[in-house]
C-alpha cells in the first residue's frame, strides 16, 4: 500500500501537469453511459496511456481517457471507459483511479453500469438506483496492507450507497420525470454471462441485477471516504425460466436507449451538489 500511496501521488501529478482544476466529483461511466462526457465542458481530456499506473480500457463502448472540466458549474473529473476483472486485472489495478480522484479532491463519486435484471417487476431499459450490493467477485481490493493515509482497516459498509444522495437522486428523476427502480446490485467477474441455475441464486439471495463491474470502486471509496451514489441500467432480462440469448452489442445497444435519462438525472444531481 506505501508503494501504492507513491503511485497515486505520481498519476495526480501528471493529472495536474494536463489540468490545474481542482474537482469535488469523480464519475465513473459505464458501457453504453460514454456520452455523458459530452456534456462536461472539458478543459482536459487525457488518455489513459498517458497517465501513470493506469490500465487500459479493452472492452467495446468504453473509450479509455480521463475527461477534466466543468458540468453544471461543478468541477469533476470522468472515467470515460472502465476497467474489469475479466479483463485481467487486479481489483487494485481497477480501482486505482478512484483513488487518483481522491487524491485530487473529489469527496463525491457517481458510478454507472450496464446490468442484467433479475427481479421480474423490472423491464429492459430501466435504471436502478442501487442501494445496495452483493460483492461476489471472490477478491476484494483492499485486500493486503492497509495504508492509513488511505483509508482505515475495516471500512464499514452498512451504508455503501449515502443515504443523502439516495434522496437526492430520487428528487431528482422526478424532477426529471424519470422513473428510477430502486434494488440490489450483485458483482461477479465474468466474462460469460450467467447460467439459469446461477440466475436463480442470484435472485433468491436478494439481487435485483447482475453486473461484472462496480462494486471495487465503491468499496475503495467507501475506503477512501467518499459518498458514492450508483445507477444501473437494465440491459436484458436474466429469468431463468424465460431465458433467451443476448449478445454484448445487443446490451451497449439498449444501454445507448437509455442514457439520455440517466444523463439528465446526473447532470441535475451534480447541479444541486453543495
Amino acid at each position: 500500500m506505501a508503494a501504492m500511496f507513491n503511485q497515486i501521488q505520481e498519476a495526480v501529478a501528471a493529472v495536474k501537469n494536463r489540468w490545474p482544476g481542482r474537482p469535488t466529483v469523480g464519475i465513473v461511466l459505464g458501457t453504453g453511459l460514454g456520452a455523458l462526457a459530452d456534456d462536461i465542458e472539458a478543459e482536459a481530456t487525457i488518455p489513459y496511456g498517458d497517465l501513470p499506473f493506469f490500465p487500459q480500457s479493452t472492452v467495446m463502448g468504453h473509450a479509455g481517457q480521463l475527461v477534466c472540466g466543468q458540468l453544471a458549474r461543478k468541477s469533476v473529473v470522468a472515467m470515460s471507459g472502465r476497467f474489469h476483472a475479466y479483463e485481467g486485472y487486479s481489483l487494485q489495478q481497477i480501482t486505482f483511479p478512484v483513488r487518483v480522484m481522491k487524491a485530487l479532491g473529489c469527496s463525491t463519486l457517481i458510478v454507472s453500469n450496464a446490468a442484467g435484471g433479475l427481479n421480474p417487476q423490472y423491464a429492459t431499459g430501466d435504471i436502478m438506483l442501487i442501494e445496495d450490493m452483493i460483492n461476489l467477485m471472490g477478491d476484494n481490493p483492499l485486500i493486503g496492507p492497509n495504508d492509513e493515509r488511505l483509508g482505515v482497516r475495516f471500512p464499514d459498509m452498512s451504508e455503501p450507497f449515502d443515504r443523502g444522495l439516495l434522496a437526492l437522486a430520487r428528487q431528482c428523476a422526478l424532477d426529471e420525470k424519470v422513473s428510477l427502480q430502486k434494488g440490489v446490485y450483485a458483482a461477479v467477474t465474468g466474462p460469460n454471462l450467467e447460467t439459469r441455475a446461477e440466475y436463480r441464486y442470484l435472485r433468491n439471495i436478494g439481487s435485483d441485477v447482475v453486473g461484472m463491474s462496480t462494486v471495487p470502486e465503491v468499496i475503495v471509496g467507501v475506503h477512501g471516504g467518499m459518498k458514492c451514489l450508483g445507477f444501473s441500467i437494465v440491459t436484458d432480462m436474466c429469468l431463468p425460466d424465460a431465458l433467451h440469448p443476448v449478445t454484448h452489442e445487443e446490451i451497449v445497444e439498449v444501454a445507448k436507449a437509455a442514457e439520455a435519462k440517466l444523463r439528465g438525472v446526473v447532470r441535475r444531481i451534480v447541479e444541486r451538489l453543495p
